[in-house]
């Protein structure tokens, strides 16, 4: 007889047959009748604790459109919305509820949280099903004054906070007032097959991975007006063992982004195996970025913590300004006021590989730290970018006349000159990391600076059209490696 093969087959059967008796509460039993024009938040929430309070089991939304605000899930709950169903936000704020900050503190709970699908220490919950999640934020303002514009109670579609054993899988997730998904401080979740759409609002992200611990995001389709795939560190908990494979990604913003925000910092991250292209909306932009992209990977530590142990390796870009950026600031910005000064940021043992990138605009990549503190031990390998190019030579950037103006501009980009430079490349250690900030710098492939040890293994750059810059320029790096 064989024991392992018999030992599994029984661990199949009982998985079989739990997921068999496992209770199925339908949300029509609960109080909605279909009519689109009324709210079923009650109802909803009626079947989530019932569920809970049974000990789990799947609350079903069956096809149809039902309007909601803030639901809240719990231990053992699984939300499933079957084909055809819609869940929607409703446009009143008042359905929505607004949370105080969390036990964990973030630097984005200063109006407090406000979310359609929220939990907080939730343990084994679940949203599945092949139906939608609509926000319906456009034009949604924030009725928290006194704050910044990203916490003025907006609400996400979904909004997780210190929670455990998550899954969401397969849904379609649509146009949140802010932020699309938020996981704070969770451990143990994975998120597959998702489609995000986000194009309604400012600050449109499509998935914020937020100090979280042993999260795989795979196989998902994010378009967003600001930042795609983001991972964050807004409090002490660092993220840490990430992986985000087989995506494909488009913003106007930042792509694929370690950052802004990196308070507890970032170990052992891999991403690979995705592709960013140009967003697929031809409707008007509503942050004031690039029309194919600002950057398509962004690694940054700007705020204190440590980045240790990043691996980026195969993927396929095109279009999007800045190919690479990989920025070690000191913006020193607190998670809260209370918080002590953050020390200066770390960033080491980085490897970018098998990346293919073209179409692209003329900011050129960079890997830049600050005199202070310098990058330690970045690799790339059998990386080949080509940019459009078609700068006139001369064509020099007065730098001593630029405005103060927001971030995701940088200024009135102008995009037929370029820095003259390495001298007048300003070092803005203290500033939003961007490379709007630059514009074209004076390399058209590659701009490093303050770094003590790069290897640079079968690395090209080529220029479609007329390119009066160099490839590549270094400063203030201590070793090259080949």
């Amino acid at each position: 007889m064989n024991i392992r093969r018999l030992t599994l087959t029984t661990a199949m059967l009982a998985a079989f047959i739990a997921a068999a008796q496992a209770k199925i509460y339908n949300i029509k039993d609960y109080g909605p009748t279909g009519d689109t024009t009324m709210v079923c938040t009650e109802a909803i929430q009626k079947a989530v604790d019932a569920c809970h309070n049974n000990g789990g089991g799947r609350v079903v939304i069956p096809a149809g459109l039902y309007k909601s605000g803030t639901v809240v899930l719990k231990d053992n709950v699984e939300l499933h919305l079957s084909a055809g169903a819609s869940l929607v936000a409703s446009s009143d704020i008042s359905d929505f509820i607004t949370f105080p900050p969390a036990g964990y503190r973030s630097l984005k709970d200063a109006g407090g949280w406000t979310s359609l699908l929220y939990a907080c220490d939730a343990r084994n919950i679940s949203i599945t099903g092949h139906g939608t999640i609509d926000g319906r934020g456009a034009g949604r303002r924030g009725h928290i004054k006194g704050v910044a514009g990203d916490c003025n109670g907006r609400p996400r579609n979904i909004l997780f906070i210190s929670c455990r054993n998550i899954t969401v899988k397969d849904i379609t997730m649509r146009n949140a007032a802010i932020w699309n998904q938020h996981y704070l401080n969770c451990d143990d979740v994975l998120v597959s097959g998702i489609r995000v759409w986000n194009h309604c609002n400012g600050n449109n992200d499509g998935i914020d991975i937020d100090g979280c611990r042993r999260f795989i995001l795979s196989n998902s389709i994010i378009d967003s007006d600001d930042d795609g795939i983001v991972l964050k560190s807004t409090g002490t908990a660092p993220c840490e063992d990430v992986i985000v494979r087989g995506c494909v990604v488009s913003s106007f913003a930042n792509a694929i982004k370690l950052g802004t925000e990196s308070t507890g910092g970032y170990r052992n991250i891999l991403i690979s195996d995705c592709i960013v292209k140009p967003s697929a909306n031809t409707g008007k932009r509503i942050i004031k970025s690039t029309a194919t992209g600002i950057t398509a990977i962004s690694l940054e530590t700007v705020d204190g913590g440590v980045m240790d142990g990043v691996t980026v390796d195969n993927i396929l870009i095109r279009g999007t300004e800045c190919p690479l950026y990989v920025r070690l600031g000191n913006r020193a910005r607190k998670h809260i006021p209370e918080a002590p000064e953050p020390p200066v940021s770390i960033m080491r043992n980085i490897t970018i590989s098998n990346i293919t990138a073209y179409d692209t605009g003329n900011f050129g990549s960079s890997i830049t730290g600050i005199e202070s503190q310098k990058i330690e031990n970045i690799s790339l390998s059998n990386i080949s970018i080509t940019n459009r190019g078609g700068l006139k030579k001369g064509a020099f950037r007065d730098v001593n006349n630029e405005g103060d103006k927001r971030h995701d501009t940088g200024r009135a980009i102008e995009f037929d000159k370029y820095i003259r430079d390495a001298a007048q490349v300003k070092e803005d250690d203290k500033g939003y990391p961007q490379p709007t900030v630059w514009g074209n710098l004076p390399s058209y492939g590659l701009f490093v600076r303050h770094v003590k040890q790069i290897q640079m293994n079968n690395v090209s750059f080529s220029s479609i059209g007329s390119e009066p810059r160099k490839a590549v320029i270094l400063v203030d790096v201590d070793k090259v490696l080949k």
